[in-house]
Formats: structure tokens, C-alpha cells, sequence
């Protein structure tokens, strides 16, 4: 496999100008300091409860996500390309999702095939004509970045997927903040790293900013599906530091296509929520009837306007693998630029032409469920084993439409602790772009680490770990 890019050392080994200052400390810091200190960071994690469900194991229980204190640092003139090319990104989804379900105007312009949308099991034809406040319907999005060598371009930046629905993780964005400028305060006066934890007041204004008409001091609050949930310990988090009530379903009500929360003090109207349960469960009457996580009336409160779901229901079409491929075209439909970030090459195998190429090259390719997530549904082929890669050719073969494949790249890596010492680790990174009555977004995101030696898989739920990312300010 083609040889990574290294995030902290170039080709002849010097130090990178990004990580020099780290450099020289993590050179003077003695060996059993930063032993005690990535035990105390553990310690502090598992007190937290900062815990993920990695299926798969034992009754899929909950483990402590492991956190790394070598920082990912990416330089101010890097970052600055990358936000401009995420706003880009994300307007132009947002565009996409509300011509879906109004106008269409491109489908009728032949830029995308109307099965693709229309037949889409993500297409959510109960939202066609139903209007949201400010035309956003993507309010929290993370949109998952990699470097890698590819083509001619040493050590770009791709965007692998967009996640739109209910994009996890800027938890763990916040904590490994915090919890590097608690073990490492002196790292923090060495040089100016751009601040993330601002990040909840401008999610809660964000929020604000998309209640329904003629609200003026709309009350927010945090959906959860309960305390089994994988992510609870976020949905948790982010609503005590937003200062909002944290609810589950049987504390909301539907009267008069109003929805209202129940209290100690009588019912109280509920004016924007913040959801992190999947659209099927989120109204028993409008989808699921057996759902016991959501509101009954919720949809019809939704659709006569009188509350703000964010995200809004239906915008799992725009993260499907299957559009994901027609993202640098919307972006050339709905705001007439060239996209600033590009998508890996992708094959689609609905193409009688890519499916073909596709089968006689699987153990070179990553093959991937349109509708997978977390890291499962997928199929690497370099590091696949012949029954593996024949299994996931017969399931090719019976559904060609499900999967996309794209070329193996050869993800950037990071000097990680590992138990033989320090290593280079696969990573990528999950900014967090909030879309209310303005675009924003805090410089920096999630930094993923596969540490597994060679695995190219990052995500929690499959075992990897955080690092804190650094985003340097001035002409780093």
C-alpha cells in the first residue's frame, strides 16, 4: 500500500513548521510524566462517563473511547480552505434537500436521475411541500474529511461522507479540549490554538435562530431515546452545556398541533428540538406505529409550522452513499462554483460499467452499503480475506444498487500511543457546521484514530479512539 502522509514528520523525517513546538516538548517531557498523565486522562474520561457501545463485543457493552494526547494540529491557512469549502458544502445540501421536496428543480434539469432520489428508502415523501424556517434543513452537519495521497495531490483533503441526520461526536470534540488544557496547561502558552468550547452557545443560538414564525424567545430542547443509547452521554452533555431541558419522549405532548413539555409547573410549549432519534421513531401516528421513543403528533405539530425539528426529518437522503456522488454537482447547480473540497473517486454500482470494473478488483477497493454507517456494511479489500471478499461478492451480485466502492486510500497518519509506544495511526477528522440564519462553525473537529497497526477504520463503534485538534491561529 502506497506510504501515508505523515500529519507531524516529512518525507526526510524533519519535524513539520505545524508540530514543531509540540515537538520540542513532547522531547522534554519525561516518560513517566506522560504515563501518569494519560492514566489521569482515563481516570477523568471514565468518571465522566464518557463511554461508546462497541457492537460486536460482549452483549455490546459499554467501553471508555481511548483518548490520545498527541494533538492533531492543522495550520491557519489549511483550515482556512477547509471552512471555506465545508460552508460551500453544506449550503449547497441544504439547497439540495429543500428543491427535493418542493420545486425538483434538479431532477427536471437531468443533473440527477429521479430514481435515485425518488426511490431513495431515505426520500421521505411525507416532507414534499412541508416549509421550515429559513429553508435549513441540515442544522447540525459533520462531515467527515481525510488526507490522503491521491493522484497527483500530495496530502489533500477528500471528503469521505456527510452526515446530516444526527451527526454524533462533538462531545468528545469538547472533552479532549478540555481535558488537554487540563493534564497540559503550558502546551496552551506556547503557541495560539484557535478555542472550540464556545461551540454549545453557538449551537443554542443557532437553534434559536430557526424557531417558527413569530416566536421571539423559543424554548429548545434536547430529544433523546434514553440512557441505552450508544450516545446518551452527548445528548446529556450538550443539553446541560446549553442550559436546555433534556427529554425523552414521554415527557413531550401534542395538543392543537402544539407541542408541550410536561413540568412540575404545568404543560410548557416547546419551540425548537434538537432530536437525536432517527426519523422512524420519532411520531408513531406519522411512521413507526410499534415506536416507543418518539411523540405521537409530533409530525403534524411539525408540518403546520408550530415547531422546529433539527435536523429536519428527511435529511437522510442528502447523507446516502448513493448521493453523495452528486454533491460537487449540486454545488455547481445551487450556488455556480467550483467545489473547494473534493469527493474520493466513487463508483457506482448501479452502473453496469463501475459494477463490472468493481468485481474483478475488490481486494484493491473499499466497498461500502449505501445506507451503512459506523464503520459497518463495508468491505476493505486489501486487508479482506478471500472468503470475505467472496462472501461480499455475492452480496454485490444480489443488490448492486445497495453499494459504491472507492479506490483505498492510503489515510494520513499522526504519532499515536500505542502499547509499544508512540506510532503512526490512520486518522480523519469531523468538523461540526451549524446552519441557522447564518453558516458558522468552530475551527477545529473531531480527530478520529484507528489504533489498530494498518487498520483504516476509525469509528468508535469499531473501536478507535479521539485526539484533540488543534487549529493554530496567525501564519502557522
Amino acid at each position: 500500500m502506497k506510504i501515508a502522509y505523515d500529519e507531524m514528520y516529512a518525507p526526510d523525517g524533519s519535524v513539520r513548521k505545524n508540530y514543531q513546538e509540540y515537538s520540542k516538548w513532547l522531547q522534554a517531557m519525561p516518560a513517566d510524566v506522560i504515563a501518569r498523565k494519560r492514566e489521569a486522562a482515563d481516570v477523568a474520561f471514565h468518571r465522566a462517563g464518557i463511554t461508546f457501545a462497541v457492537y460486536g463485543e460482549a452483549e455490546s457493552q459499554e467501553r471508555l473511547i481511548p483518548f490520545d494526547i498527541v494533538p492533531r494540529i492543522i495550520p491557519a491557512h489549511e483550515w482556512t480552505r477547509l471552512e471555506s469549502g465545508l460552508r460551500q458544502r453544506v449550503k449547497a445540501l441544504n439547497a439540495f434537500l429543500h428543491d427535493i421536496y418542493h420545486d425538483q428543480e434538479i431532477i427536471k434539469s437531468g443533473r440527477i436521475p429521479a430514481q435515485q432520489i425518488l426511490g431513495n428508502s431515505q426520500f421521505r415523501h411525507e416532507m414534499v411541500g412541508v416549509d421550515v424556517p429559513e429553508q435549513i434543513y441540515a442544522h447540525i452537519a459533520g462531515v467527515d474529511l481525510v488526507r490522503a495521497d491521491h493522484g497527483k495531490q500530495l496530502g489533500e483533503y477528500y471528503v469521505l461522507e456527510d452526515n446530516l441526520r444526527t451527526p454524533s461526536g462533538v462531545s468528545y470534540m469538547l472533552e479532549n479540549r478540555k481535558m488537554m488544557m487540563r493534564l497540559f496547561p503550558d502546551l496552551f502558552t506556547r503557541q495560539k490554538i484557535a478555542p472550540v468550547e464556545h461551540y454549545p452557545d453557538m449551537l443554542l443560538n443557532s437553534l434559536r435562530s430557526v424557531a417558527p414564525k413569530g416566536v421571539t424567545n423559543p424554548n429548545v430542547v434536547v430529544l433523546t431515546p434514553g440512557q441505552y443509547n450508544s450516545a446518551y452521554f452527548e445528548h446529556a452533555f450538550l443539553a446541560q452545556q446549553m442550559g436546555v431541558e433534556l427529554v425523552d419522549g414521554l415527557d413531550l405532548f401534542v395538543l392543537n398541533e402544539i407541542v408541550y413539555m410536561r413540568t412540575t409547573e404545568g404543560p410548557l410549549r416547546v419551540d425548537v428540538i434538537y432530536r437525536r432519534i432517527d426519523d422512524d421513531f420519532l411520531d408513531p401516528k406519522a411512521f413507526r406505529p410499534d415506536s416507543m421513543l418518539g411523540v405521537a403528533g409530533l409530525f403534524s405539530a411539525y408540518r403546520a409550522g408550530n415547531v422546529t425539528l433539527a435536523n429536519a426529518v428527511g435529511t437522510g437522503i442528502a447523507d446516502d452513499k448513493a448521493i453523495y456522488v452528486h454533491v460537487p454537482e449540486m454545488i455547481r447547480f445551487y450556488c455556480g462554483e467550483e467545489p473547494i473540497l473534493s469527493n474520493v473517486p466513487t463508483w457506482e454500482l448501479s452502473k453496469a460499467d463501475d459494477l463490472k470494473y468493481v468485481l474483478a478488483n475488490l481486494a484493491e477497493l473499499v466497498v461500502k452499503e449505501v445506507h451503512g454507517s459506523g464503520g459497518y456494511g463495508m468491505l476493505v479489500g486489501p486487508t479482506a480475506s478471500r472468503d470475505e471478499i467472496s462472501l461480499f461478492r455475492e452480496k454485490i451480485i444480489s443488490n448492486p444498487a445497495g453499494y459504491i466502492a472507492q479506490p483505498t486510500l492510503a489515510l494520513s497518519t499522526c504519532p499515536t500511543f500505542v502499547d509499544s509506544g508512540v506510532a503512526p495511526r490512520h486518522i480523519d477528522l469531523r468538523p461540526y457546521v451549524l446552519s441557522g440564519k447564518e453558516v458558522t462553525m468552530v475551527p477545529g473537529g473531531l480527530t478520529r484514530v484507528a489504533l489498530k497497526e494498518g487498520s483504516l477504520v476509525v469509528n468508535s463503534s469499531q473501536g478507535g479512539g479521539t485526539k484533540d485538534t488543534w487549529i493554530l491561529e496567525g501564519g502557522m
